[in-house]
């Protein structure tokens, strides 16, 4: 095979060497594949005997044993370690590993275990771990903190790094200035390909251990393009960086909420996107990998509300936390059931003259929230995707509507049938199937309409949706039957 010719702008460090044909890995390669091969693969969750033999260092206060045991563990993996230990034995686990806690557990830890972390480390040893950590991660864990422990902290960093996240902290909750990094790469377009590698080799400690894009700015510091990493290195040193950038770039404005950062992420599938102030200077870059927490973030928060409940009401959660989020829910939930109980109790003597619908009418109810729960779960997740707007809500109405009236109609032939012949009274099984499929269809219309409206009003579909179109499907269930079977039927 011939030899590959050199490319003569390049120096001969910015050629990639590899060895001869046939010819071993360098051994450099070997000892690092060999240290991969040595970290322990276990899912912590899963490893009973692995988890009692660090409960079992912690109850006999064995430091050395404690830190042989997770040393070579990661930092999410030690989160799951005392996600899944009591509220004692983490403390006793925290206090033995002391500073050779890895910095990272702080970002991954949550619940309950993210408490008892925070409250029992030294706000010294957290200083110091701030330090050790990206921008954004910094920002979340000085978020964490209360009051005092955080301006303790604060104090206890560099005056640049001080500023830095005490901007950041200045940004709404759940923003792109709280998700974003400060960590990036910037160059002016006038700048060679050469220069910019020669810049990126350097020892400057502003330059991120881990990016994607390099930002192209002007003297004001504000975005005029990006340039992949990976085309800066395939490209000659002397093009400038101008002439490879790309001159429309995907910014995101620092007030930004995060779930339109992630959807932006997820529509143009981006790696990473400038984060821009008022002035349209570039103050942060969001990657990849932030976003990918927050979407499943996000979904998890909706899912829960959907339920009823926050992300407060977790497995790992505090017992008092968990009791006081979902007793505020059941009891709106009680409210809505003694609403459906008034409606069916101005039916009382219809009911006593007729059991048969005492036995029916919890159907008409259960099915039609079953519909609606159907159509709501589909809407809620179409909203927060975006996928469904005032621009194509009518459309949406009509198609949920047709199809609420098909599968109210089959469905209403079939228990009708069923009523007729289990009860012996062919108009109670017609009054049945009426009932049926106006119920089907209210809860096919209010599924859709419910979420959007709440949308509209500014208020979380997610979290209200349920409880308003449980309620209309019983009331309207109860109310369309027993009303019939009072006019028709006595």
């Amino acid at each position: 095979m011939a030899e590959k010719e050199k490319n003569p702008d390049l120096p001969e460090d910015d050629v990639l060497t590899l060895p001869p044909e046939g010819e071993p890995p360098h051994d450099e390669d070997e000892q690092a594949k060999e240290e991969l091969d040595e970290g322990p693969e276990l899912e912590v969750h899963q490893d009973k005997e692995f988890i009692q033999q660090v409960l079992s260092a912690v109850k006999e206060n064995n430091q050395d044993q404690a830190v042989e045991l997770v040393e070579d563990l990661h930092a999410a993996d030690i989160a799951d370690l005392l996600e899944v230990m009591s509220s004692p034995q983490r403390v006793g686990f925290i206090e033995l590993l002391g500073e050779r806690l890895d910095p990272d557990v702080l970002i991954e830890v949550e619940g309950a275990a993210q408490d008892d972390l925070y409250e029992h480390m030294p706000n010294e040893q957290i200083a110091d771990a701030v330090t050790e950590l990206e921008t954004d991660d910094a920002v979340y864990v000085l978020g964490e903190l209360d009051d005092e422990d955080r301006e303790e902290v604060l104090r206890s960093l560099a005056a640049d790094d001080r500023v830095a996240i005490e901007e950041s902290l200045s940004y709404p909750e759940e923003s792109a200035g709280r998700l974003m990094s400060r960590d990036l790469v910037a160059v002016p377009q006038f700048w060679t390909v050469g220069q910019t590698i020669d810049y990126l080799r350097s020892e400057n400690e502003d330059i991120p251990d881990d990016f994607y894009d390099i930002f192209v700015v002007d003297p004001s510091h504000k975005p005029v393009g990006t340039v992949p990493l990976s085309r800066v290195m395939r490209t000659h040193r002397p093009v400038t960086i101008g002439e490879i950038m790309d001159d429309d770039p995907t910014l995101v404005d620092v007030t930004a909420d995060q779930e339109e950062v992630a959807y932006q992420f997820s529509k143009y599938h981006l790696i990473s996107a400038g984060v821009v102030d008022q002035s349209q200077r570039l103050v942060g870059v969001v990657t990849v990998d932030d976003v990918v927490e927050v979407i499943g973030d996000e979904a998890q928060e909706d899912i829960l509300a959907l339920a009823g409940v926050s992300e407060e009401s977790g497995v790992n959660e505090n017992f008092l936390e968990v009791t006081k989020d979902r007793f505020t829910w059941l009891f709106v939930n009680l409210g809505t059931a003694i609403l459906a109980s008034v409606v069916i109790g101005l039916f009382d003597a219809t009911i006593e003259q007729m059991v048969a619908l005492a036995v029916l009418m919890p159907i008409v109810a259960s099915m039609g929230g079953n519909a609606g729960t159907q159509t709501m779960t589909v809407a809620v997740r179409a909203i927060a995707t975006k996928d469904l707007s005032s621009t194509n809500a009518l459309r949406v109405v009509n198609r949920e509507l047709a199809a609420a009236a098909v599968n109210g109609f089959a469905l209403a032939v079939f228990s009708g049938l069923v009523a007729w012949i289990w009860f012996g009274n062919a108009g109670l099984g017609l009054l049945f199937a009426i009932a049926m499929l106006v119920n089907m269809v209210v809860a096919g219309l209010s599924g859709v309409l419910v979420p959007l409206g709440l949308n509209k009003a500014g208020a979380d579909p997610a979290i209200a949706s349920s409880v308003f179109v449980t309620t209309i499907t019983d009331v309207v269930g109860f109310f369309a039957f027993l009303g019939l079977a009072a006019l028709f039927l006595l």
